[in-house]
């Protein structure tokens, strides 16, 4: 029986390319950027992308082109948020490929995970899945060290409840957009499998 894995190569839904970011990244206007940053992005997400709490996302490292896709889905709604829409009102489209840029210029960074039991189960989860309930391996889409494709997000070193919350969102489909495949997957995981592979993907480098 073919894979969710397998399927959606098939599918054509996403390309088994390397995972790795972009050595070439374009040409933008990193002054504009930083303002921007300075202005809009830093109080949540800090001027070098490592977020100010939990709840926010880290973008250092992250692929520019998923933040400018994210910043696009965000202003026209169809990936709903009261706050990231007005925070992006008024951005052109190469503002926000100068802020994918400048973000995922940033170094990343991991974090050392409190509960190393907890942790295990979650890197048995991302690097096998569930056969039993269903689930594929995280690292089938976003990579062996979670470092996904222009066109999935950097998992490695994000935030472990961000991911949680996350998850849960597309679980209920209160995430919007980015849905269809998720929803299939965060819909069979429990409760500690959601929390444990989120505290072991925050570890990764």
């Amino acid at each position: 029986m073919p894979t969710l894995h397998h399927a959606l190569i098939l599918a054509g839904l996403f390309a088994p390319a390397a995972f790795v970011q972009a050595a070439d990244l374009p040409d933008v206007d990193l002054t504009r950027a930083t303002q921007i940053v300075a202005e809009r992005c830093s109080l949540c997400h800090g001027m070098d992308g490592e977020s100010s709490t939990v709840n926010h996302p880290k973008l250092a490292g992250q692929h520019y082109q998923y933040i400018a896709k994210q910043l696009a889905d965000f202003q026209s709604g169809k990936r709903a948020s009261d706050t990231m829409g007005s925070m992006v009102a008024g951005l052109t489209a190469d503002d926000m490929l100068a802020l994918g840029v400048y973000f995922e210029k940033k170094p990343a960074r991991s974090r050392r995970a409190l509960d190393e039991g907890l942790s295990a189960v979650g890197k048995f989860i991302f690097d096998r899945g569930n056969e039993y309930s269903g689930v594929a391996a995280c690292s089938s889409c976003h990579g062996d060290k979670g470092y996904g494709t222009d066109k999935l997000p950097r998992l490695a070193g994000q935030n472990a409840r961000y991911l949680e919350t996350q998850l849960e969102s597309f679980n209920s489909r209160a995430r919007t957009n980015d849905n269809a495949i998720m929803h299939t997957i965060a819909s069979k995981l429990t409760e500690l499998e959601t929390k444990a592979v989120s505290v072991y993907i925050s570890t990764l480098e």
